[in-house]
């Protein structure tokens, strides 16, 4: 296993999962709502896998869940709200045209958000816990103490993407903490494949199989993922390359909401945030299926919950009782009451 790592994990980074969001316009991120306590919503928060400061941080020994498939859908989405919470409500409307400019298509600094020490401390053993969650996740760590102890210092940027690291960790805090059901990795595109791969081998214990965009419903708790180089369009074209590193981005599907034709997903190092997506979808073959451009569409092998799963979850019902906080007014219907008024981003 060493031996294989030394040799796949240097060019998977270079071609590492997801660069952040596609364009769209972005709301400002709202007041970060902390997580719940465990008798409202039992989750282990990311920082529980680290230990010390930035600058000194180390992983401790990642401990997942392993739940009935039954209960893994639902757990995945609840698990995802939270982190969006804890981060701010930060959403992209994809709906509308895109506001990326000629001149920022070189660069990825348009990206990110100003720099803030405090914020950056707060959210440091977060993130360290998304990538504690991966195999790799000490390097990762080591890697990003050597740039808080440069000159940057606390206001160091996270050197390597870390969106891959989110989703391996929802999914081990949601339930598939088996390898051979979900295998978390620093890179997309090691449990896309597996989720290819599972597609063509029907024993699999694998937990997501691989469709193209529109071959299946989609469903909470799902994931779509697009591709950057190389680019893809579909499984087929994926799999002729399995086990060759890709940059990839993929989001959990968190909700579906066919009336305004959108589908509501949540991902990490959108935008340097665990950020809300707002894509547009509209009906093919009878399913809401998205419109911009993805290639794949990683289907959970359990029961369908509601559509409003997003709504439904712990941490957005507990707002109800936190009339401080005001949802962007793109989604600020997601908690039906008249104390909602729409906030940053109206």
């Amino acid at each position: 296993m060493k031996g294989t790592w030394s040799k796949t994990i240097p060019p998977a980074l270079a071609v590492a999962a997801a660069m952040l969001a596609a364009p769209g316009q972005a709301s400002a991120q709202t007041t970060p709502f902390e997580r719940l306590p465990a008798e409202q919503f039992d989750a282990t928060p990311p920082s529980a896998l680290v230990d010390g400061a930035p600058g000194r941080m180390s992983v401790r020994s990642p401990g997942c869940r392993d739940l009935p498939v039954a209960e893994t859908r639902r757990r995945i989405v609840d698990v995802a709200a939270q982190e969006w919470a804890f981060f701010g409500f930060y959403v992209i409307d994809q709906t509308g045209p895109s506001t990326r400019t000629r001149n920022s298509r070189g660069s990825r600094r348009w990206w990110w958000r100003p720099a803030n020490a405090a914020e950056g401390v707060r959210i440091a053993p977060t993130i360290g816990g998304y990538w504690a969650a991966t195999p790799r996740g000490p390097w990762m760590i080591d890697r990003q103490n050597g740039r808080w102890n440069g000159p940057g210092g606390l206001t160091s940027r996270w050197r390597d993407p870390w969106s891959a690291a989110f989703i391996s960790w929802v999914m081990c805090e949601g339930g598939l903490g088996s390898p051979d059901r979900f295998q978390r990795a620093i890179a997309h595109h090691f449990y896309v494949d597996q989720a290819i791969r599972a597609r063509d081998a029907s024993s699999s214990p694998a937990a997501f199989v691989a469709h193209d965009i529109g071959e299946a419903a989609v469903e909470p708790g799902d994931l779509l993922c697009s591709s950057r180089r190389s680019s893809y369009t579909s499984i087929a074209q994926r799999r002729r390359n399995l086990g060759v590193g890709a940059r990839m981005h993929c989001d959990v599907v968190v909700a579906l909401e066919p009336d305004r034709e959108r589908i509501l997903t949540i991902g990490g190092n959108v935008r340097g945030t665990v950020g809300l997506k707002l894509m547009p979808a509209a009906l093919r073959n009878g399913r809401l299926a998205p419109t911009r451009r993805l290639f794949a569409h990683l289907k959970l092998r359990a029961d369908p919950i509601g559509h409003d799963a997003l709504s439904a979850s712990p941490t957005l019902q507990a707002l109800e009782a936190a009339p401080e906080i005001r949802l962007p007014a793109a989604v600020a219907d997601l908690i039906p009451s008249a104390a909602r008024a729409a906030g940053p981003g109206s």
